[in-house]
């Protein structure tokens, strides 16, 4: 039973950003569709990486089984502690979110998925994790404390070649 709650380290980076952009997607398809019901996967998921890394969350379970494996990209490891306390970090917003749209407060729910949204969208696309840098602040992380070569090395890869 303690194997089932115990969180990957190192974990791979590719898996987490991938990850981080289904949380993208989930986010957005509420915002869109502005129904309570879309939050509940969203905050299943946050809740089962946060206890179990990859073993209980579908979404997760699909990227490392099924689309990481695929890819042929040099996969880069960072530590699993930051990445367990962004997925706390993101269960406390998608939890709220979904507490305050039960609770009628629409507004304070479409802030909080738009916040995640973004925060989501940063680790995605930059490999920019908001909850690793608040790690870093809270706990010592050898990984955490110098982003400026990752986010280089993402805007380079993400910025087209010119001819």
């Amino acid at each position: 039973m303690i194997e089932l709650f115990r969180f990957p380290d190192p974990v791979n980076e590719t898996s987490a950003r991938l990850v981080a952009a289904g949380v993208v997607l989930q986010a957005a398809a509420f915002l869109v569709l502005r129904e309570g019901w879309v939050l509940l996967p969203l905050v299943y998921g946050f809740l089962a990486r946060a206890l179990t890394g990859p073993t209980l969350s579908p979404l997760a379970q699909f990227v490392t089984r099924v689309v990481t494996p695929r890819l042929r990209v040099e996969h880069r490891l960072v530590p699993g502690r930051p990445k367990r306390f962004a997925q706390g970090i993101g269960l406390a917003f998608s939890g709220l979110g979904a507490l305050a749209w039960a609770s009628g407060v629409h507004t304070a729910t479409i802030v909080l998925i738009g916040l995640l949204a973004a925060a989501a969208a940063l680790e995605s696309l930059f490999a920019v994790c908001l909850g690793c840098i608040a790690y870093r602040f809270f706990w010592e992380c050898d990984d955490c404390n110098d982003i400026s070569e990752r986010l280089r090395t993402s805007l380079a890869s993400s910025v087209p070649a010119r001819s």
